[in-house]
């Protein structure tokens, strides 16, 4: 085998994991394609030591770290196949080269599907957020939308209300909410508009205000969005492991996957996309990893 193991992904999840790995004296490849999820996101919260910074910089610092570690390699790149082969794996990257390891850890996030509204792709993780944990603070006491419906929208009003008192439930079509959740929000003075929205007009990805179809239009600081999701990549049918109802990769405690040998960490796991949880998750992945080769070299 080429590598004890290959990670493929390069963010918070897969750095950590190379870093423990690294620590424990295996080889290590990591492949990247370096499209986060977090591009776009100007600063990072709920990270202790970098709240604030800027996601990108904290990536950057996490590379340099773990590549100090003689048996850890770094490629910029695409895996494009990935198989199951005697004695462990094969990739292939760039649809040129072909590399072999032992293990393999899934660490690609999760693909952002948007709404067909122009100018939300641009606002996406600037001024429409997914997290009250991560950027409901900085919009604290503003004007803010939510751009969901149904049951999640109304479970994400309940607790954006904690920090926003001016809420618009934006369902971009008719409302899926009961009854019993209608009246529960407008009681607590959260509108609810069901026109369909043309266009988000925005300043360098920070909202001014929102267009809709009938040509009416609402200021807004920031919107609150559920989007759809998909993985990166589509090993889980070359692989045999299994997604979840949530289109996540389906794993255990120990972030193993239901094919042995593969695991997975951060957010093409989970939909708690925060970088403490997905950054603890590559460390579990990796320690869990080691413990797998340990045993079955002893």
């Amino acid at each position: 085998m080429d590598f004890d193991v290959i990670i493929i992904g390069g963010s918070y999840a897969g750095l950590s994991a190379a870093l423990a790995l690294g620590r424990a004296k295996r080889n290590i490849l990591i492949v990247d394609a370096g499209k986060p999820c977090n591009r776009q996101t100007p600063h990072a919260h709920n990270f202790l030591t970098h709240d604030g910074d800027r996601p990108a910089e904290i990536s950057a610092q996490a590379k340099v770290e773990v590549l100090q570690y003689p048996t850890v390699k770094f490629i910029d790149g695409t895996v494009n196949a990935a198989k199951k082969i005697t004695g462990g794996f094969s990739v292939v990257v760039n649809e040129l080269i072909s590399y072999s390891s032992r293990k393999l850890l899934i660490a690609t996030g999760l693909k952002d599907v948007f709404p067909n509204i122009k100018g939300l792709a641009e606002c996406w993780g600037i001024s429409v957020i997914h997290c009250p944990y991560c950027h409901g603070y900085e919009v604290s006491g503003e004007k803010i939308g939510l751009l969901m419906n149904g049951d999640i929208a109304y479970e994400m009003a309940k607790n954006v209300n904690h920090w926003n008192k001016d809420l618009t439930l934006l369902t971009n079509g008719k409302s899926e909410l009961t009854a019993e959740q209608t009246n529960k929000l407008k009681s607590k003075s959260i509108k609810i508009i069901e026109t369909g929205i043309a266009e988000l007009i925005h300043h360098d990805g920070e909202l001014e205000r929102v267009v809709f179809a009938d040509g009416t239009i609402l200021k807004l600081k920031a919107i609150y969005a559920k989007t759809d999701v998909e993985q990166h990549i589509d090993f889980h049918q070359q692989l045999g492991f299994d997604l979840t109802e949530f289109k996540t990769i389906k794993v255990d405690e120990q972030q193993q996957t239901t094919a042995k040998g593969v695991y997975a960490a951060g957010d093409c796991t989970t939909l708690m996309r925060s970088l403490s949880v997905i950054t603890a998750a590559g460390t579990i992945a990796a320690v869990m990893i080691n413990k797998e080769m340990i045993a079955e070299d002893f």
